[in-house]
């Protein structure tokens, strides 16, 4: 049944519109040699997204005749504007863009542990509010938030999660209280740092793979086909539950001592150094050259344009993880102590990302979280290299593509893309 008229001008309109949000600036022409539509229905629909505020002229191309043709027609970035979040248990980072991404404005919060829920929860708020202010935006459309923990499916709430801070639960509430009119969701970290290293950062030529998150707690973030893997409870990817060899004991379904996260986690990893005898980070040996002692100075590995919260995010604030300066360390000295160090924690990486790799046969594992991003390189060929004795399914390890920033590109990914979603029609499936 051929579609109605309207139903057709509906999905020309989305069509343009995301050939010029994936392509940017178009001319009438280009509209019609992409689309394959006729010049008078090209027309009619630079006319009406016109007219409806979405797109305008924003130049005009090479061309020497002048006329329709020669006009670049973009989208208007400031139709509607975003908020990203990555939540921490430490405080929130918060960057403010316009609908083509393009950041505004960021702030950060650093909260302490004993502060109490309402106190937090106002903090990470009024640095949403004073991102936005500084961005110039009258009010926001949508807002994207990473945090810690697990996502009900149902209803897409931040789970109650033992170990991390109350004021994580209130969050949500207070800013769609706060923020009138705002769209706001959240998303589990890692699965929003996985999202972003499939469209910008080590993944981007991956339809299937595992993203290994390893920080103060370990986890993992599935996508299989090109589709983010979530489970029937929200639960794919608890993998610091995984019942693994090398532990005194096994997890519990309230307690992953035992599990993974007790060979990973960040305790761990600390520990792990000890016993090779590496110097705690910080010390007068903890560096040859200062860079481990103070992380502000370890490279950027976050886009050089992005703002400076990106920026410290990319290359670990001054609270970084001792864990995480601990493998920093370790990789800029690389010592025969140091290289021990890292074998024997590529060794107990191995251990969980072969039973993901025996399951899911991903062809690609990527090391994300805070220790995967200070080992860089050298501790994902280390991992590669056992797990290539430990599998017969071939997998590449790889490190971040985009380290720190990983989680807040991902909540503006999907914030952008909630947005456009509803400003131009969901794309086809």
């Amino acid at each position: 049944m051929p579609a109605s008229p309207s139903t057709a001008r509906a999905l020309n309109d989305r069509l343009a519109l995301r050939l010029l949000q994936q392509e940017g600036p178009l001319t009438a022409g280009q509209l019609k040699q992409l689309t394959g539509l006729s010049r008078p229905t090209v027309a009619d629909l630079v006319d009406r997204l016109t007219a409806a505020g979405l797109i305008t002229v924003v130049g005009e191309s090479g061309e020497q005749r002048r006329g329709p043709n020669a006009r670049l027609y973009g989208i208007v970035a400031g139709r509607a504007h975003l908020a990203a979040l990555d939540v921490r248990t430490e405080g929130v980072l918060v960057l403010v863009s316009d609908l083509l991404g393009r950041v505004l404005a960021e702030a950060s919060a650093p909260i302490g542990g004993d502060t109490g829920t309402g106190p937090a929860v106002e903090q990470a708020v009024a640095a949403v509010e004073r991102a936005v202010k500084e961005g110039g935006a009258d009010r926001l459309h949508t807002v994207g938030i990473g945090a810690p923990g697990l996502i009900d499916p149902a209803t897409g709430d931040l789970r109650d999660s033992a170990g991390l801070p109350a004021w994580h639960r209130s969050l949500v509430a207070a800013l769609q209280d706060r923020l009138p009119g705002a769209r706001v969701t959240v998303e589990n970290e890692t699965n929003l740092a996985a999202l972003a290293e499939q469209r910008e950062g080590a993944a981007r030529d991956r339809d299937t793979f595992v993203l290994l998150w390893l920080g103060h707690g370990v986890g993992a973030a599935v996508v299989l086909d090109g589709t983010l893997r979530r489970g029937a409870s929200g639960g794919t990817g608890e993998i610091g539950f995984l019942p693994v060899p090398g532990t005194s004991t096994l997890p519990s379904a309230t307690d992953c001592g035992g599990g993974f996260h007790s060979l990973t986690g960040a305790a761990a990893v600390v520990s792990l150094a000890a016993e090779y005898g590496l110097p705690a980070p910080g010390t007068a040996d903890g560096s040859a050259d200062g860079s481990v002692a103070g992380p502000m100075d370890a490279p950027v590995d976050g886009p050089a344009d992005a703002p400076g919260a990106v920026r410290a995010a990319a290359r670990g604030a001054a609270d970084e993880p001792e864990a995480a300066r601990v493998v920093r360390g370790a990789v800029a000295r690389a010592s025969a102590a140091d290289e021990r160090f890292l074998r024997a924690l590529a060794d107990r990486i191995a251990v969980g990302a072969a039973s993901v790799v025996a399951v899911l046969d991903p062809g690609c594992v990527v090391l994300g979280g805070e220790v995967g991003r200070a080992g860089g390189a050298v501790l994902a060929g280390l991992v590669g290299e056992r797990l290539r004795r430990m599998s017969p399914l071939p997998t590449e390890v790889r490190a971040s593509g985009l380290g720190g920033t990983a989680v807040l590109r991902g909540a503006l990914l999907t914030a952008r893309e909630r947005a456009q979603d509803e400003l131009f029609g969901p794309p086809e499936r």
